[in-house]
């Protein structure tokens, strides 16, 4: 039973987590766009942002990572069997990558906050995919399992990164039809 409410909560938490991860690149880009809005517009939303930004994250996004792993760590203790299973670790490994990228997007909220963010808001939409490909890797490497053709799942993974670069791409084209800035 131990497991079960661990699996429940792991799975909530997860959401949750996503969300934050999701939604957190949207606001770099409003945040860094905002600068185009000229200095006295942009000092009023660069408080904004960074008090939207530092509440999301300290109190949605990365509580809510830290009860993944807890929630997770509950269930391997529970069923260890798991950690025999090549799926489990390319799991893992997709965790890791997602753990990362917490981070990395923690440190541009930092140099956001201080004005130092060297990343436009092109490649902060690039950086927001990275997320989803990491969780479509995850999602399918949880519910295929060991019926994964690595081979396919790859090729997939790289046709999806390609489909968003090309979607990115055409929504910037649009963007710059109708007369917005884009870089």
């Amino acid at each position: 039973m131990l497991y079960l409410y661990a699996k429940a909560i792991h799975i909530i938490f997860v959401v949750c987590w996503m969300a934050g991860l999701f939604y957190m690149p949207r606001l770099f880009i409003y945040h860094t766009e905002a600068k185009g809005k000229g200095m006295a517009a942009y000092e009023v939303l660069h408080r904004q942002f960074t008090i939207m930004e530092n509440r999301l994250w300290w109190v949605i996004t990365t509580p809510a990572m830290y009860l993944t792993i807890v929630s997770a760590s509950v269930m391997l203790y529970v069923n260890p069997a798991l950690l025999t299973m090549g799926w489990m670790h390319m799991k893992l490994l997709f965790v890791v990558g997602m753990i990362v990228y917490h981070f990395i997007t923690q440190r541009i909220m930092y140099k956001l906050r201080d004005d130092k963010s060297t990343w436009t808001s092109g490649r902060l939409r690039l950086w927001n995919e990275v997320a989803t490909l990491l969780l479509f890797a995850i999602v399918f490497t949880v519910v295929l399992k060991s019926a994964l053709s690595w081979i396919y799942g790859v090729v997939g993974l790289v046709g999806l990164a390609i489909l968003l670069v090309l979607l990115i791409k055409l929504y910037k084209g649009y963007r710059g039809k109708r007369g917005e800035k884009v870089d």
